[in-house]
């Protein structure tokens, strides 16, 4: 199939459809919409597919070839892709490891998402980094498109939402509390046989299985904005039976279920008109310890008294230097967000813990006298491998200090 990526600005790519895109009948088939990013990640882009921080954005990937390990359900960050649409270089219909159960083509087809491959990606992630993210239509025809039905297609650019000002954390979070229990998030009646696979896959091959070594501790209130699976299994691995809450549960709520402490999830779209989840956040402050994390990491700052702003072109990658101030040490970090807190206009009890080396945006913060603290990039993503997971300890530190 031929598909096309139309921007708002006009600018136009041209390339092959696969994944949902690839069959399609006669005819221009609208495939996908919302805002294009770029992410410079070399590997996991199924972790990249199925975090629901891309609820809403098309992602274009800078790596050139993707697709070629395949996927395994193994590495799933939620219960589905959240990527509106793919856009890469090229794209491999095979896969290659032993841990793979399905093609990386078959995987988004199933799926229903549209991928674009066989464009210069290099000029597409130069026009975004120039110009911002912005919105785009993806769309496939069995045909050349013509000069009308382009211009059709930037309308259609033009018309979609802006992501400022749009919240999407209600939208992707859970409708109904759940305990986790170190299985798929909420709990599937495949989730056994996932697990016994990784078991014996693992042992086939000379691995060790992970079991979690410490005693379940603490009780952690998760606040799901759009959670990443990993998140669970860390704080389950640092000792915490995790309840997880829709993101409009209120503090009392929160309290009611007698929490040791809360957990401010990660999540797409702009952090501002979450009203409800910073009025929640202000009602945990000081009476229980709080952790946030990227989108949390925002809403933290609004609930502290700050404000957030939109980056040019965000944050998307496993490869962002991040000084932690404290120290001067440097931590390899991943990143996937599109606002940042303003530092300046933080209040005085509130302390800058971590910058990115990059463009000094706000990656970490703390408050002075309350047992509070975030940090904007994902330790959990672990791409240094092991440089953040100490924000773990120290939550769990928090906690046994309460």
């Amino acid at each position: 199939m031929k598909s096309i990526l139309a921007l708002e600005d006009g600018r136009i790519f041209h390339g092959t459809g696969f994944g949902a895109a690839s069959d399609r009948p006669p005819g221009v088939t609208i495939e996908c919409s919302g805002e294009v990013v770029f992410n410079t990640s070399l590997t996991g882009y199924q972790e990249i597919f199925t975090d629901p921080s891309y609820a809403g954005q098309i992602v274009v990937l800078t790596n050139p070839e993707i697709g070629n390990y395949g996927t395994t359900a193994l590495d799933d960050e939620s219960a589905r892709p959240y990527i509106e649409g793919l856009i890469v270089r090229e794209f491999s219909r095979v896969r290659s490891n032993w841990r793979a159960d399905s093609t990386t083509d078959n995987y988004l087809k199933r799926a229903k998402v549209p991928v674009l491959a066989e464009i210069d990606t290099r000029a597409l992630v130069r026009h975004l980094r120039d110009r911002g993210v912005m919105r785009g239509v993806m769309a496939s025809s069995t045909a050349e498109f013509d000069a009308h039905q382009v211009a059709e297609l930037v309308a259609k650019a033009r018309a979609i939402p802006k992501m400022d000002g749009t919240d999407l954390a209600r939208v992707v979070s859970t409708k109904a509390s759940y305990v986790w229990d170190g299985g798929g998030a909420p709990p599937d009646p495949t989730r056994e046989a996932v697990q016994a696979a990784r078991v014996a896959a693992l042992a086939a091959h000379g691995g060790k299985v992970l079991i979690p070594g410490k005693p379940l501790r603490f009780h952690v209130v998760a606040y799901d904005f759009g959670i990443k699976r990993n998140i669970l299994r860390m704080l389950h691995e640092s000792g915490c039976r995790v309840t997880v809450v829709p993101a409009e549960t209120s503090a009392e709520d929160t309290l009611a279920l007698k929490p040791d402490g809360v957990f401010l999830s990660n999540g797409p779209g702009d952090p501002e008109p979450c009203t409800y989840a910073v009025e929640a956040i202000r009602g945990l402050l000081g009476r229980v310890p709080v952790f946030g994390i990227c989108l949390g990491h925002q809403l933290m700052g609004l609930a502290f008294g700050g404000r957030t702003f939109k980056l040019k072109f965000g944050h998307h990658g496993g490869n962002h230097p991040v000084k932690r101030l404290a120290t001067g040490r440097v931590e390899i970090t991943a990143h996937n967000h599109n606002f940042a807190v303003d530092p300046a206009s933080l209040p005085a009890d509130v302390e800058l813990t971590h910058v990115d080396l990059n463009d000094g945006c706000c990656e970490g913060m703390r408050h002075r006298s309350l047992p509070a603290f975030s940090v904007q990039y994902h330790p959990e993503a672990a791409p240094g491998p092991h440089d953040s997971h100490y924000l773990f300890e120290e939550f769990v530190k928090l906690m046994e200090g309460r």
